[in-house]
């Protein structure tokens, strides 16, 4: 399966383009990451995570926060402009979005969402095969991390801390 296809990455896309939210875009590849290359800070998929990390704090006002994960994911799209989890995507078009977000938060402008312009077909025809889930909206989209139910993160940390000792 190419990997843009696995259905993390295309949920990814469907939530980026389709829900603007952020949050999870950044959960389901985080996941597809740590299957793949965990650890590995370079990897390409860093480069998408870093993407709808920078638009999720760009939206919330953090434009600090913003403006140095979006120039971090520039920077990780360039050192992985030829890998296949760019393919299927109008990389360019993606760049330029990136490049004129980092203008906008650099001049203090309000947050302005964009889209992933998929080329392939076949991707494209995935994503959309993607069960839809009911879109979040208001303050628990902007805030969704600290409106979530993080008991299973707070017991797993727990319990990573006993197993030290």
């Amino acid at each position: 399966m190419h990997p843009c296809f696995h259905p993390l990455f295309t949920q990814f896309i469907m939530y980026f383009n389709k829900h603007q939210d952020y949050f999870e875009c950044h959960e389901v590849l985080e996941e597809y990451w740590k299957d793949i290359a965990p650890g590995d800070k370079t990897h390409p998929l860093t480069a998408w995570i870093l993407l709808s990390t920078g638009m999720y704090h760009w939206r919330r006002g953090n434009m600090d926060g913003a403006l140095r994960t979006l120039v971090n994911a520039q920077t990780r799209i360039q050192i992985n402009k030829e890998s296949d989890f760019f393919e299927g995507i109008q990389l360019q078009q993606v760049i330029e979005h990136l490049n004129h977000s980092i203008a906008l938060i650099r001049d203090q402008q309000s947050f302005q969402a964009f889209t992933i312009p998929v080329s392939s077909p076949e991707l494209d025809s995935i994503i959309h095969q993607q069960p839809q889930p009911i879109p979040v909206t208001g303050d628990h989209l902007i805030h969704k991390h600290m409106l979530r139910d993080r008991s299973e993160i707070l017991n797993a940390r727990e319990e990573k801390r006993r197993n030290r000792h």
